[in-house]
């Protein structure tokens, strides 16, 4: 017996969206019936290019599109200020939303709308994309064989040229780019981050008005350490936007470069692994769509999801202060920092009922 696609609505029509839009419509399984943008010019050209046949329908915001059409879930690729809005307004509307990464622009923001996931009874899940390849899975494969690391370590060198909004931020590495590789480390390990001491600095010749280049190590619950070194104005010889991996333990060491080549010293051939069915966005999307069809849990479930940021938070933090920061009490000053927040009585509730920071993490 055929299943009927999964409607789905999308807001956001920039940059991102317009991947977004190919993404969804190259999938099968899902069909999009309505996309929202405040630049409703935007959205329109956006869906002419990617659907010139049967455009959906387009509007100025979710809740127009709501009035128009019936789906049965969001697509949300709006800009990070704009999640929370946009996610809860879904939530309580009944629908399941897949956003993107990062949840929001702070932990407190984060921890509300898992909070709202939760009171609403709908899932939330982040599309932290780079989990999604047949790479990095059989890394992690190979690093499970080689024994719990004592050392992890990320290098991650590119010079891109953006424009507009990252060059201008505070700490444009740490907060826009390091979460894939921080979300990655929690993926491999098993693990969460205890503390961190990081340092971020603007070489010279940085175009970006922010921190353009990081270290930070993290301590695991499992022991390990884990290192990242990254810039994001290093000219010449760049990796992979996965950046560069190396894990050693007790039974050897085993790389990955990021795209497809996978080694072990407990292996003599070297890996070239094949992309996957369903890599990056495509298979944030497919594990979304299992999800909301079979009730099970992803991996980018929100709350399952807080770790990354706070990973994050914690980094930019240690940074700015110079201190090693502990992330179980980060995230209590978090959670305290999201009750004071405005927000709907029932979400309050249901932060309140969490307590200790050891039941909000998953």
């Amino acid at each position: 017996m055929s299943v009927r696609p999964l409607r789905l609505v999308q807001v956001g029509a920039g940059a991102m969206g317009v991947a977004w839009l190919r993404t969804i419509a190259a999938a099968d399984g899902v069909e999009l019936v309505g996309v929202a943008d405040l630049d409703v010019g935007r959205a329109k050209a956006a869906v002419r290019s990617v659907f010139p046949d049967d455009p959906p329908v387009v509007a100025g915001s979710l809740g127009e599109l709501l009035t128009a059409v019936e789906p049965d879930a969001v697509v949300n690729v709006t800009v990070p200020a704009a999640h929370s809005a946009v996610n809860i307004e879904a939530l309580f509307a009944g629908l399941p939303v897949l956003c993107e990464k990062p949840a929001a622009p702070t932990l407190a923001e984060a921890l509300v709308q898992a909070a709202a996931s939760e009171a609403a009874g709908r899932l939330l899940m982040i599309s932290q994309s780079r989990r999604y390849f047949a790479a990095l899975t059989a890394f992690r494969e190979r690093v499970a064989e080689l024994g719990p690391p004592g050392l992890l370590t990320t290098g991650f060198y590119r010079a891109p040229h953006f424009g507009g909004f990252r060059e201008e931020m505070p700490q444009p590495l740490l907060v826009d780019m390091a979460i894939h590789a921080f979300d990655a480390s929690r993926h491999l390990l098993g693990a969460e981050p205890i503390s961190v001491v990081c340092e971020s600095w603007n070489p010279s010749w940085s175009w970006f008005q922010g921190d353009a280049s990081a270290t930070a190590t993290f301590l695991f619950s499992n022991g390990t350490r884990y290192v990242f070194t990254g810039s994001w104005c290093a000219e010449g010889r760049d990796t992979s936007w996965n950046g560069e991996w190396r894990a050693v333990a007790a039974g050897g060491t085993a790389t990955w470069d990021g795209e497809s080549r996978v080694t072990s010293s407990l292996r003599e051939v070297e890996e070239d692994v094949m992309p996957g069915a369903h890599e990056q966005i495509a298979g944030a999307l497919a594990e979304f769509v299992e999800a909301v069809r079979t009730g099970s849990r992803p991996d980018g479930a929100i709350r399952g999801n807080l770790g990354s940021l706070a990973m994050v938070e914690a980094a930019v933090r240690s940074a700015e202060t110079g201190d090693r920061v502990n992330v179980g009490a980060l995230m209590e000053r978090a959670h305290e920092e999201a009750l004071a927040l405005p927000m709907r009585d029932e979400v309050r509730e249901r932060l309140k009922s969490w307590g200790a920071v050891a039941t909000i993490l998953s």
